[in-house]
């Protein structure tokens, strides 16, 4: 199976540098210029986009039935999901949501504000976390010497 999916990964490689040699030697001014050379270019995204999607839904796909077949990689995925939704419960309810209006004109209700803060604060958090994780386990094993 490894060797069935290093072939399509790497044929896969080979066709989007072909369009990626396509797309360089059209040129920039010419494919604004040429309503036919934007066709190419919208042809080369399309193609991209699918196998983009065929490689997150095999992904998926592979993962969930690796976490099926092993529990304790299940059990620990889980525990991982739950406390990265717990951080994220945590930065939304610290958040104060402001009705906002903005530059364009449309306004920005008070529920997305909060949301928009709370993942802000969140990634704070996360940030802090890893940093103090790397900061203690740096200082024990400085000290364990």
């Amino acid at each position: 199976m490894q060797k069935i999916i290093k072939i399509v990964a790497l044929v896969i490689g080979l066709v989007a540098v072909y369009f990626l040699v396509r797309i360089i030697m059209i040129g920039d001014e010419a494919i604004d210029a040429d309503v036919a050379n934007q066709g190419v270019v919208s042809s080369f995204i399309t193609v991209a986009l699918i196998v983009l999607a065929i490689a997150t839904i095999a992904t998926v796909i592979f993962s969930l039935v690796n976490l099926v077949s092993n529990p304790d990689k299940l059990k620990k995925s889980l525990l991982s999901v739950g406390v990265f939704a717990l951080i994220m419960l945590v930065g939304y309810f610290i958040s104060s949501g402001q009705e906002e209006i903005l530059n364009d004109g449309s306004t920005l209700t008070a529920t997305q504000s909060q949301m928009i803060e709370g993942a802000i604060k969140a990634f704070y958090i996360l940030i802090l976390l890893a940093a103090g994780l790397m900061l203690f386990f740096g200082v024990k094993k400085t000290l364990s010497k």
